[in-house]
């Protein structure tokens, strides 16, 4: 199945190391990350889902739930979140999805037979209170995924989503923003109080408008 941006995320239901989910219910009125790693007891794998629960807390602030995938059964996540825990010094806190049949990588367009028949990429889909999918990216099985900067992606699509701006390259929250081309100087001037550094028409700096 191909996922594009703005599709609205597949829903399914499925057993994880919290019990069963329906996908959708499970996101509720928040958002969502769903990632998909290639296999348990694996070393990049490892890290990455150590890193993550050590993150949760930011990802709370930002109200986004996080769940993660692959296709090896429940009994296994089980096991290998001691081993998560004991290397990387933070417990598994959000749930796994076991999914051996494949259901659900099918669904999101997890596997990539050129690169793996059976095993999941790290695929990344980032979900709004919509459900529809806002971010996709995937990574190889060889290379552990930046979740700081998935982190900074949602501050600009949580941003962006409620204000007339876009954000620049490396931008940051707190750092300044662009005020986008389809809005008029002057229904820009109700909008942003704080005016704007006009570099070209189409390019007016703003401070970010909801700090």
């Amino acid at each position: 199945m191909t996922i594009r941006l703005g599709d609205t995320a597949p829903d399914f239901t499925a057993e994880t190391t919290e019990g069963a989910i329906n996908f959708h219910e499970w996101i509720g009125n928040g958002w969502a990350i769903l990632f998909s790693h290639p296999k348990d007891f694996t070393p990049v794998c490892t890290t990455e889902l150590g890193y993550l629960a050590g993150k949760k807390a930011e990802f709370d602030k930002r109200n986004v739930k996080i769940i993660g995938l692959s296709v090896d059964p429940v009994d296994d996540h089980k096991k290998w979140a001691a081993d998560i825990e004991e290397t990387q010094g933070h417990a598994l806190n959000y749930p796994l999805i076991a999914d051996a049949d494949r259901k659900v990588s099918d669904l999101y367009g997890m596997i990539h037979p050129n690169a793996d028949d059976t095993l999941t990429v790290r695929s990344v889909f980032v979900i709004g209170a919509d459900k529809k999918v806002k971010l996709m990216i995937t990574y190889p099985a060889s290379t552990g995924r930046n979740f700081d900067e998935i982190l900074r992606v949602i501050d600009s699509l949580q941003l962006t989503a409620n204000h007339s701006v876009a954000t620049p390259v490396n931008w940051k929250h707190g750092e300044d923003v662009i005020i986008v081309p389809a809005l008029s100087d002057e229904d820009a001037k109700g909008k942003f109080p704080k005016g704007w550094d006009a570099v070209k028409p189409y390019l007016r700096i703003t401070p970010q408008p909801n700090l």
